[in-house]
């Protein structure tokens, strides 16, 4: 379940893709993948939930990787992440969808829009011919991972989310 839905179509071909493992490395260390594949050639985290063991009713714990299977299943994910705030969730970097209003603008600590597109991977390993379709952007939920973010040298725009009267403050990161 760890990914997103067919990279260029409407019609949910497969959800499980996996986050390249370039991108996983500069993230640092997970305790918990909830939504990982039952077959995978490497781990997100030092445990794992798969389809079988179902994540949504699972205790989460330590820092989570959440990369959620894209498409109407998403909102469930992350709002546990917004329950659970501590860990980095990769999601498409779609800001004006209610999605985001109701778990990221009002729950996360910090934003990368990742500069350029995904190529995510399949389940056994090899890299996806076309990009994931739409951009993405990695959310931080927890001071920590707030830093991990910002010193993580992906390449895109950071942005710290700072609640004063609902205004929040950007800080551009090359």
């Amino acid at each position: 379940m760890s990914g997103m839905g067919s990279h260029q179509s409407h019609k949910m071909l497969n959800d499980e893709w996996l986050t390249p493992p370039e991108l996983l490395k500069k993230l640092g260390h997970f305790d918990l993948d909830p939504c990982a594949p039952i077959k995978r050639p490497w781990d997100m985290a030092d445990h794992h939930y798969t389809r079988e063991d179902d994540g949504l009713i699972q205790k989460w714990f330590g820092r989570v990787w959440l990369n959620p299977p894209y498409g109407r299943e998403t909102v469930k994910w992350m709002k546990l992440m917004c329950k659970h705030k501590n860990g980095l969730a990769l999601i498409f970097a779609r800001t004006e969808t209610k999605l985001f209003f109701e778990t990221v603008w009002d729950h996360a600590d910090a934003l990368l829009f990742i500069k350029g597109r995904i190529y995510f991977h399949h389940v056994d390993g090899t890299k996806a011919n076309a990009n994931a379709g739409a951009p993405s952007v990695l959310v931080a939920y927890g001071q920590e991972n707030v830093e991990f973010l910002r010193t993580c040298g992906v390449p895109g725009a950071f942005f710290r989310l700072i609640r004063e009267n609902r205004e929040w403050i950007g800080e551009p990161q090359s």
